[in-house]
């Protein structure tokens, strides 16, 4: 009953996850931890081997659309592969409750400006040039390479895989559209959730019954998210991003409360 349960959980996270291009690692550590009791590191480490699943599949369907903007994925998975080895060490000895609860906020301010398309200037979202996303020197793409080390950071720290960070600054801040934020986040989460995923393997913290089971279901719903997704328009796929970012920062903030 409960491989069952969590074969369905790994099914509509994985088409949630890859429709949004979050991953789905902010709904599977709080199901870890306060569904099956496991450690935090056990949780962490297990979200991030099915999410590497659930990015793995979902960024090959995207491949196979030709919306992932390899350029800048990989130059983005290079910059998030050392952050996540710093995050997933962290893990082991950092005390993040009050980091938690700031970076809840940050993430309530960032769902805000998404919901109203707005970038961080107040401006209306504005797409970038072709030969700005093409070239390692351009102001966005540095830019864009910092970002990813603090979601590197940031996604082994927490277990999230970092899509339901990084996709929200490919759209706000860097001003992708909608569809090549979340297939190029794709890309760039599978890279580096394996990243993590290998750490924590080594630290025997991914329990692997658990990863398989939910695993097969991200697999299957990660294809049907990538479908879904070129059925529908941005609009609709930006305001449910800034409500799973909402509904993750908030449960943020209620792990700070009774932590």
């Amino acid at each position: 009953m409960v491989m069952a349960l969590l074969f369905a959980a790994g099914l509509a996270i994985g088409t949630l996850g890859t429709l949004i291009g979050a991953g789905g690692g902010w709904m599977i550590v709080p199901l870890l931890l306060f569904g099956l009791h496991f450690t935090p590191q056990q949780a962490v480490g297990t979200s991030l081997a099915v999410v590497f699943l659930n990015a793995f599949s979902g960024s090959v369907a995207y491949m196979i659309q030709g919306r992932v903007l390899y350029r800048m994925g990989v130059a983005f998975a290079v910059a998030t592969i050392p952050g996540a080895l710093l995050g997933a060490t962290f893990v082991q000895y950092l005390g993040s409750r009050w980091f938690t609860f700031l970076f809840a906020l940050f993430l309530l301010a960032l769902a805000g400006l998404l919901h109203k398309g707005r970038s961080f200037g107040g401006a209306e979202q504005r797409h970038p040039a072709p030969e700005e996303l093409n070239s390692l020197g351009s102001p966005i793409m540095r830019l864009g390479i910092l970002l990813s080390f603090l979601v590197g950071v940031i996604s082994s720290l927490f277990g999230i895989g970092g899509g339901i960070v990084h996709v929200p600054f490919l759209i706000v801040i860097l001003g992708l559209s909608v569809h090549s934020a979340t297939a190029t986040s794709h890309f760039v989460l599978a890279i580096t959730s394996l990243a993590g995923t290998l750490i924590f393997l080594r630290n025997g913290q991914v329990v692997l019954p658990v990863a398989a089971v939910m695993g097969i279901g991200v697999l299957l719903g990660a294809q049907a998210g990538a479908r879904l997704s070129t059925r529908m328009p941005s609009e609709p796929i930006r305001r449910l991003l800034a409500a799973a970012v909402t509904v993750f920062a908030l449960g943020l903030i209620v792990r700070h409360m009774i932590g």
